[in-house]
């Protein structure tokens, strides 16, 4: 349907075109209730599975006791006895990876700049979140995967990820855009061959996590995409993708996922969306104390922790326009921001009471280059060159989050 924007212009006109703008809203409305949800009910909240993958999850804010059961059933499966006769003290490197959109291009290219040095480690650990989980499985999987994560900062743009749709979102349908392009991405790079590959490496005990958040429940959800890969169900890779794209997903810009689950002998559906909107970037579960581990192995684990922050964290000026959508995009900017540094002294509180070593990156302040529209590739092709250049000459990483005084280093 093509829309008269000179609808009004013309008295003889008006009320007719008005009438069909009055219907076609309520016919669009009625479109975006087509498929009507069957929600989980709260009282099986914390039963529910992914249908025919048990325990491939945990909440975010799970209490301790959950935890701790998690660790020590974790540690069984992995005959941690081999560990804890070495002679030398486990070394344990670990990456959390920020949400931040088109932003990503800048974790993407400290990686691969990270990897021509010849210094990047292996990661037995890695999160990811929006952006994140997209960038987290070929950060998982290691140099071999820097080519893709290259492509997908560099190569595609907005066309690629997203197709407007703002009828649809104004006259109650599931948001502005429509997800599907960047779901085609995500399944051109997520095949059976790279779920064999992190599979093959969660076997060997190292773990990926991914988060999105539970609208229905408000908390963060932490899927296990290693046990995800390795379970075998031939539901496995269609969830996967799934997860990568709700974790990607922001709200009210892409509809939210829906992932089947089941509890009590029936089938539901639970809403998901970006994990950014409970965390924007996270080590484990709030309640993971890393020295249970160590209690599980039988000793002391030496770690270090990387995390990129793809955004900056240093205020940044700009005159505000007095409109609404102007005061109301810089607003969720600005809460997006301080919510992320949030999320670095939440991360640095567990480090410190844990012994970990933080290290932490970030957009440099100053990198001025704007993005003209989502997904810019002129913007994300620049950034992208900024982390590579970094990470090549040896990025410093900041020893603690702004404000705490604590020098960088490498």
């Amino acid at each position: 349907m093509e829309w008269d924007v000179n609808v009004g212009r013309q008295g003889a006109t008006s009320a007719p075109r008005t009438a069909i703008t009055f219907i076609a809203a309520i016919l669009l409305a009625g479109c975006a209730a087509t498929l009507p949800r069957n929600a989980l009910p709260e009282r099986l909240v914390d039963q529910a599975e992914p249908s025919g993958l048990d325990g491939v999850r945990i909440w975010g804010d799970a209490p301790a006791a959950q935890i701790r059961g998690m660790v020590n059933r974790e540690m069984r499966q992995r005959g941690e006895a081999a560990i804890a006769r070495s002679n030398t003290e486990p070394v344990s490197n670990m990456l959390a990876i920020s949400g931040g959109a088109e932003d990503g291009a800048f974790g993407a290219g400290l990686l691969t700049g990270w990897t021509a040095a010849g210094t990047r480690p292996e990661f037995d650990f890695v999160t990811g979140v929006s952006a994140g989980a997209l960038i987290a499985p070929f950060a998982f999987l290691g140099p071999r995967y820097d080519p893709q994560l290259k492509a997908m900062f560099t190569r595609y743009g907005r066309d690629d990820i997203l197709t407007v749709d703002l009828l649809s979102g104004i006259f109650g349908g599931p948001a502005l855009a429509d997800s599907a392009p960047l779901a085609r991405l995500i399944a051109q790079y997520v095949d059976k061959r790279l779920l064999r590959e992190i599979a093959r490496e969660r076997r060997k005990g190292r773990v990926l996590l991914v988060a999105t958040t539970n609208l229905d429940a408000q908390r963060p959800v932490l899927w296990d995409m290693g046990r995800i890969a390795m379970s075998g169900d031939w539901r496995a890779l269609s969830l996967f993708r799934q997860i990568l794209l709700a974790s990607a997903s922001v709200p009210g810009v892409f509809p939210p996922v829906r992932i089947q689950v089941r509890a009590d002998g029936q089938d539901y559906d639970e809403m998901h969306v970006d994990g950014g909107v409970t965390q924007q970037v996270f080590l484990a579960p709030a309640a993971l104390a890393f020295g249970d581990i160590d209690k599980a192995v039988g000793r002391r684990v030496s770690r270090r922790l990387y995390i990129l922050r793809n955004g900056k964290i240093t205020p940044e000026w700009q005159a505000v326009d007095d409109k609404v959508f102007a005061t109301a995009g810089r607003s969720i900017s600005t809460l997006i921001k301080s919510q992320s540094i949030g999320d670095l002294y939440r991360i640095h509180s567990t480090t410190t009471r844990d012994g970990i070593d933080f290290n932490l990156a970030t957009i440099p302040a100053a990198f001025n280059i704007k993005s003209e529209e989502p997904f810019d590739l002129r913007y994300m092709r620049a950034l992208y060159g900024v982390g590579f250049d970094l990470g090549k000459v040896g990025y410093h990483w900041a020893k603690a989050p702004p404000g705490l005084g604590v020098g960088a280093h490498n």
